[in-house]
């Protein structure tokens, strides 16, 4: 399938991302990396930030289909847990640099953030719905962060993983959402619970604090007939 010169365009667009930065992204920086002129470029994108905005949402649409790909199905016929897992696997491959120049610029951008929140609340739990007491919602939660932390880490200085061991934990996290469902819910931890604070209760009472405490003062017991003045 012939490439669109559109997308010629963008490609050239993000290499000079990767190479340059994203300051470095201007009508002439692109026209010399896609061998195309810059009349060429005004014809696709009126303006440097229809570019620019054009670039977040290929690039967004890029990590749509590979997750899309990893999930073997249409997103919409899945569960959020599926949606998640196949999240966790795609994390493996780690982010690119102009992947993560770009996701820095939109975290202070309203509008180049946009794509990128269209794709995140699509394949992840949202935050505002989980339940803190909830096990099985905080180790999902936990499988997102992972996964997060995974495709960012060698961008960050870590030290890089083999391959394998790579695609192993991302599958790992993806099998760990799964598993959550195996733990107790928060509503079984509850009954599970509940005898141990009945128990606590019963310890107390019988504990020679609570006796003390519960004991009338010797000086204030009368016999019948007596009153307390006397």
């Amino acid at each position: 399938m012939r490439t669109s010169k559109r997308d010629t365009i963008l490609k050239a667009a993000l290499s000079v991302v990767e190479t340059d930065g994203v300051t470095a992204l201007t009508y002439e920086s692109v026209a010399a990396a896609s061998g195309l002129t810059k009349g060429g470029l005004l014809y696709h994108f009126p303006s440097k930030d229809a570019m620019m905005l054009a670039l977040h949402e290929h690039q967004a649409q890029h990590w749509d289909e590979e997750m899309i790909h990893a999930l073997g199905k249409d997103p919409d016929e899945a569960s959020q847990d599926e949606r998640l897992a196949a999240y966790a696997r795609v994390s493996a491959r780690g982010a690119t640099g102009a992947e993560l120049l770009l996701m820095l610029a939109a975290s202070t951008d309203s509008e180049l953030s946009k794509p990128w929140k269209r794709v995140i609340t699509r394949w992840v739990p949202d935050p505002a719905s989980i339940d803190p007491t909830d096990p099985r919602a905080l180790q999902k939660m936990v499988a997102y962060l992972a996964a997060d932390g995974l495709w960012l880490s060698e961008s960050v200085g870590a030290i890089p993983l083999p391959h394998q061991l790579r695609a192993a934990l991302a599958e790992h996290l993806a099998r760990s959402v799964a598993d959550a469902d195996e733990l107790p819910s928060n509503e079984a931890n509850q009954r599970a619970q509940a005898p141990s604070s009945v128990m606590d209760f019963r310890l107390w009472q019988e504990s020679p604090s609570s006796r003390h405490f519960s004991k009338p003062s010797p000086g204030l017991v009368c016999s019948p007939g007596c009153s307390s003045s006397t």
